[in-house]
């Protein structure tokens, strides 16, 4: 029953954020926002970490499941990867050098701040 819980947890956050989405027209991913709205809950305390651990260790064991589909896309899409193959390696590139610089200075600024405390 505890996974349960946290199931219908993270899924009514889901559809919270998809319903937000799609009232206001916002272009941004309904899944997004829920999951934005339930850091804020677990920040706040509307929600307790403990009623969502059981089922997050269980998505998180089985997490590789959640690429079959993603596979399954690229497959399906193999023709028009094959087509596009240079805007997708260098967009691929600089968004993982983007991210990389960022995690960095995110890091520096936390350990910063974490040794200021001190």
């Amino acid at each position: 029953m505890i996974i349960l819980r946290g199931f219908s947890i993270i899924l009514f956050f889901q559809m919270l954020g998809e319903l937000t989405c799609r009232v206001f027209g916002w272009p941004f991913p309904g899944s997004v926002l829920g999951m934005l709205l339930l850091l804020i809950a677990l920040g706040v305390g509307v929600v307790k970490l403990k009623w969502l651990e059981e089922t997050a260790e269980l998505l998180l064991a089985n997490l590789s499941l959640f690429f079959v589909p993603a596979g399954v896309g690229v497959m399906l899409y193999i023709d028009l990867i094959t087509l596009e193959w240079l805007p997708i390696f260098f967009a691929t590139v600089i968004s993982t050098f983007v991210v990389m610089a960022i995690s960095g200075k995110v890091a520096e600024y936390l350990e910063k701040k974490a040794f200021a405390n001190d």
